[in-house]
């Protein structure tokens, strides 16, 4: 079963604080289980989600986690998610912000949780909104990727925030190097220095798109660079 947490940020820190996180839950895990090394696999992968069009669908993808596995056969039987905290079956933890879920549904905080459950139950079953997700790292709307462009430009020094995400609206390598720019021995630098001091294109992904070695890139991107 995949482990998956809702995280709102206001500023690019998300790693660090991942990784602080990680880092004392691991020691305070293997403390009391008396162990010791690594507790999770792999590095955390961030989806950035459009919070007017799919934060309720991606709430409820993850409390039904454990009904998709097969684990348990009611969310509320999963003790260790949000669920039984948002629908009012408990009291909340401290760390768990359940007002704006609650509150899409109704005003009224009690029938708010109400919805929020019935809400949840509806979607046991339905495809899973993950489809979207594989392979990306932002779950979007049509206008949501055009509206970040502005937004996320101002961050693309910010090394926390994810590169994809960073160079959202970059253009594709099929757009950069078309067959003029491939032919032209000086267009083609140019447009390699672009790729990757503008676009935020790795030297390796330029040296496997043009079929180039990777000291050809790194040295062209060392020269002085093109306008």
């Amino acid at each position: 079963m995949g482990n998956h947490v809702l995280i709102e940020t206001p500023d690019g820190n998300l790693s660090i604080g991942m990784r602080q996180l990680n880092g004392l839950y691991t020691q305070a895990f293997n403390q009391r289980h008396r162990r010791t090394g690594h507790l999770f696999q792999d590095r955390y992968k961030a989806v950035l989600i459009q919070k007017d069009t799919h934060l309720l669908d991606v709430c409820r993808y993850v409390v039904l986690n454990p009904i998709r596995a097969g684990i348990v056969g009611g969310p509320e039987e999963w003790v260790w998610s949000s669920y039984r905290g948002t629908a009012g079956q408990e009291g909340t933890h401290r760390c768990l912000t359940s007002e704006w879920v609650t509150g899409q549904f109704s005003d009224n905080k009690v029938k708010g949780q109400r919805a929020y459950g019935q809400f949840v139950r509806s979607g046991i079953g339905k495809e899973s909104i993950w489809s979207e997700v594989k392979g990306k790292t932002i779950l979007d709307h049509p206008d949501f990727v055009d509206s970040l462009v502005d937004h996320l430009s101002v961050y693309k020094e910010v090394l926390e925030i994810p590169r994809s995400q960073r160079y959202v609206n970059r253009p594709p390598f099929e757009t950069l190097f078309d067959e003029i720019a491939v032919k032209d021995k000086v267009n083609r630098n140019s447009r390699i220095a672009q790729a990757g001091l503008k676009h935020g294109y790795s030297q390796s992904e330029v040296a496997r798109h043009l079929g180039m070695h990777y000291s050809t890139i790194s040295n062209l991107l060392r020269e002085k660079p093109h306008q």
